[in-house]
């Protein structure tokens, strides 16, 4: 039986009811893995699957993730298996730990496949930087376009069947943005409700534990899993955690849901448009009471400025352990300096060089207030602004990017109001805080794009919960790449 395109629901009764074993559907999962044409994984976790599924006992009636595989990003700590974050500096670095976050999905007994492909170091949009190569969007058979990044071996793998849920991190939108171009759930929770403890850090201030699934409801399994305080990292939150899938079909119709008119209007995309219109009047004729607000374009254009300069500063900081002695392979040298520059120089891609390179700038004694203590007050007037709209709003609803995932070789305009603005407002929930989630809505030229919803903080239950209800409204649920883009 072919299990791939199967919800968490819909697996749990087959495990419970034993017409199927962990054993076979992680057979199954492995095997697709291996077969996978998308460049989505870094490592195989073959033995450790099978070894984890065939330890597990009685089924679980009351565990949805009992025996359910899944993928990690591989910038997740993994005790005994390799974690390279995609980085030639990394390469054959194996964990004495785990992540928390994996931690606690093997205490729910859920089988961990495969760690997959990222943007090295986390950094990156676009899928194309870590040092396996591209890696492809299942949806488009003929390799031309991006999946999206950084997490675009998880997405890549939700996307295309081989599990229905996958871990992801997401410090400006790497979680969100792929699940946009592959059809998928997207979840960015409340910064500190998951603990960050084994996630590689890129910027500590923005970067969220992210999760992928392909259903609202499987995305809400998996964060009741992973909630909760961590003694291993001190900004995890101590508030207590919801059932967050608990009665998540139960309606709110007293939800009141803003859209920001100014990024709306910086999409060109006809069809993309269209799609979010048609969204925003179902809801309303469902009971919801949506409005359109403002943003001044001038404090949106600056969106990419100041998370480029706030993340590059913070990446600069939080990487320079990788230096070839306490980390990274030793390389020649007479002098310390030396082992460090030879080894962050052939241990680090182009991009991520540039990134430090603009991080140790911007963090210069001289250059400090005119750039990232600048960066700072205007992530403020950001805060500020969005803040002002959730006092009487419960939840901002947009289109989660300006298209279908572009092509490799397409070029972007990265001074117009539709990259600076429609392109990149997702990181507006990083710099808050915030739980945002992405969602399909429509397709163009069999291309999957989506919507995003951002709550709260710590309303991370109502943003699954009217995310559920728009999903009922789009019945655009439980996708799996179909890869009919030529």
């Amino acid at each position: 039986m072919n299990y791939r395109e199967l919800s968490i629901d819909e697996l749990h009764e087959l495990l419970v009811s034993k017409k199927v074993t962990p054993l076979d559907l992680a057979k199954e999962a492995i095997a697709l893995a291996k077969a996978d044409t998308n460049n989505a994984f870094e490592y195989i976790m073959e033995k450790e699957a099978l070894e984890a599924a065939e330890a597990l006992g009685e089924p679980e009636a009351n565990n949805p993730l009992w025996g359910i595989p899944f993928v990690i990003k591989d910038n997740f700590s993994t005790k005994g298996v390799p974690t390279t974050g995609s980085s030639n500096i990394l390469k054959g670095y194996v964990p004495v730990f785990d992540a928390t976050v994996v931690e606690k999905l093997k205490a729910a007994k859920a089988i961990a496949i495969g760690k997959t492909t990222l943007d090295e170091l986390a950094m990156g949009g676009s899928g194309i930087t870590g040092h396996l190569g591209r890696t492809y969007n299942p949806w488009d058979r003929s390799h031309s376009r991006i999946v999206g990044g950084s997490s675009c071996g998880s997405a890549a793998a939700t996307s295309d069947g081989f599990v229905p849920f996958a871990l992801g991190s997401d410090t400006g939108d790497s979680t969100r943005k792929p699940a946009s171009h592959a059809g998928l759930i997207g979840f960015k929770p409340t910064w500190s409700r998951i603990s960050r403890f084994g996630l590689f850090p890129f910027a500590p201030s923005l970067d969220t534990v992210g999760i992928f699934s392909r259903n609202v409801k499987d995305c809400a399994y998996v964060l009741n899993a992973l909630a909760g305080r961590d003694e291993k990292d001190s900004t995890s939150s101590t508030k207590p955690v919801e059932d967050y899938a608990k009665d998540i079909e139960k309606e709110n119709k007293n939800y009141k849901i803003a859209v920001i008119k100014e990024i709306e209007d910086s999409i060109s995309n006809n069809v993309v448009k269209d799609a979010f219109k048609k969204s925003v009047e179902d809801l309303k004729k469902a009971g919801y009471q949506v409005d359109y607000v403002h943003v001044s374009n001038e404090l949106l254009l600056t969106l990419f400025p100041t998370y480029f300069v706030i993340s590059c500063a913070e990446a600069t900081s939080n990487n320079a352990n990788m230096d070839g002695i306490k980390f990274g392979p030793l390389s020649e040298g007479k002098t310390f300096e030396e082992v460090m520059l030879n080894a962050r120089t052939k241990g680090f891609g182009e991009l991520i060089k540039r990134r430090f390179v603009i991080g140790s700038f911007a963090l210069m004694k001289e250059n400090q207030n005119e750039l990232f203590v600048r960066a700072q007050k205007n992530r403020r007037r950001i805060v500020d602004a969005i803040n002002d709209i959730l006092r009487e709003y419960n939840f901002i609803y947009l289109p989660a990017a300006p298209g279908i995932a572009p092509k490799f070789d397409d070029a972007s305009d990265k001074l117009s109001d539709e990259y600076l603005i429609a392109d990149n407002h997702l990181c507006i929930a990083n710099f808050a805080g915030l739980p945002s989630l992405t969602l399909p809505i429509g397709f163009e030229d069999g291309m999957p794009f989506g919507a995003n919803i951002t709550g709260r903080a710590f309303e991370d239950k109502d943003v699954l919960k009217i995310s559920y209800e728009i999903e009922k409204l789009t019945g655009l649920k439980n996708l799996v790449a179909k890869g009919g883009q030529k």
